[in-house]
């Protein structure tokens, strides 16, 4: 049913995850029951779509605030933190050279292309990311969609016998790992050392309704404890319970629309267009997360990185 506070309006979108949001300019200072009606929003659908919303850069980057402070982007090939620390231009635009095209066939579209893997923003950083908003500045006339999936309606529709055991295991997250399954030497040495993979919990809850969720995704490289084999079957089985298709909301993107999704119980990918024709330029602000999810820290005494590191792969 949807739900209204003055002119807002948010209604459902698909059966597990995602809400649109009417009724609002995201441009202009919110007052505080609009912003608690959104918040409220987000929390209760995970994705929340906001069409029409015609933002500069400062203005993203402010109403993401609200919901806290932002990440700093990563040093990476593609060079995506060029206009601001707290700003990720994705764009197949080639800085360097004037905004001509790049294809996949460019090594920066090819670290891009990790972004058509499911993932969660920033889970291979110490402290995961707690939302990321996307705005469409230009897109292509076909494809190059995002597509989204809830680990949380994903963790309330495994079975019992599979849910029961999962609590407090954990998984190491790398995008080292990741990248690795793209292509080799998208990172130069320094940056694999900024790089160390990281410690999550599998099952997490939402701290403000305790819903709970299984957090995967292409960063999770294997469960602690676990003999490889079976952990990289059992993380590729939870990956495809996620993201069966009756579970994907596929967004189709307007110009000027922004989504927002909770990386805490969202997966997301793109999807390839044809970037050798066509512009794709999004700006992306990542609100950081609340702490870690798992402790202690990780440390490399683990014996369970022998036999399990692919070949390339820095630790």
């Amino acid at each position: 049913m949807a739900k209204a506070t003055s002119r807002l309006a948010i209604r459902p979108i698909h059966p597990c995850v995602g809400a649109l949001v009417e009724g609002v300019d995201l441009a202009q200072p919110l007052d505080q029951p609009t912003f608690r009606a959104i918040f409220e929003a987000f929390q209760e659908y995970s994705v929340l779509v906001f069409r029409e919303q015609r933002l500069t850069d400062e203005q993203q980057m402010a109403f993401s605030e609200r919901f806290g402070p932002l990440e700093t982007t990563i040093s990476s090939l593609g060079r995506e933190n060029h206009l601001h620390p707290n700003l990720v231009d994705l764009s197949n635009l080639d800085p360097e050279h004037g905004g001509r095209l790049m294809d996949w066939t460019d090594r920066r579209m090819v670290y891009q292309s990790g972004n058509q893997l499911w993932h969660s923003d920033s889970s291979f950083k110490p402290v995961p990311a707690l939302a990321s908003l996307l705005s469409a500045r230009e897109v292509p006339p076909l494809g190059g969609e995002t597509e989204f999936a809830s680990m949380r309606y994903a963790y309330a529709t495994l079975s019992e016998e599979t849910r029961r055991p999962r609590a407090g295991e954990v998984v190491v997250h790398s995008i080292l790992y990741s990248r690795s399954t793209i292509a080799r030497g998208l990172f130069d040495a320094e940056r694999e050392r900024q790089l160390p993979p990281v410690r999550q919990a599998l099952v997490r809850a939402n701290p403000v309704n305790g819903r709970q969720s299984i957090f995967v995704g292409s960063h999770a490289w294997y469960i602690e404890g676990m003999p490889a084999g079976e952990s990289r079957r059992l993380l590729d089985d939870l990956l495809a319970h996620t993201t069966r298709s009756a579970c994907v909301y596929q967004h189709r993107w307007q110009p000027c629309d922004l989504v927002m999704w909770d990386n805490r119980c969202v997966l997301h990918r793109g999807r390839p267009w044809d970037a050798a024709r066509h512009r794709r330029v999004m700006r992306r602000t990542t609100v950081a997360g609340e702490g870690p999810t798992a402790d202690p820290p990780f440390a490399r005494r683990t014996p369970a990185w022998e036999g399990i590191i692919p070949e390339g792969v820095g630790v």
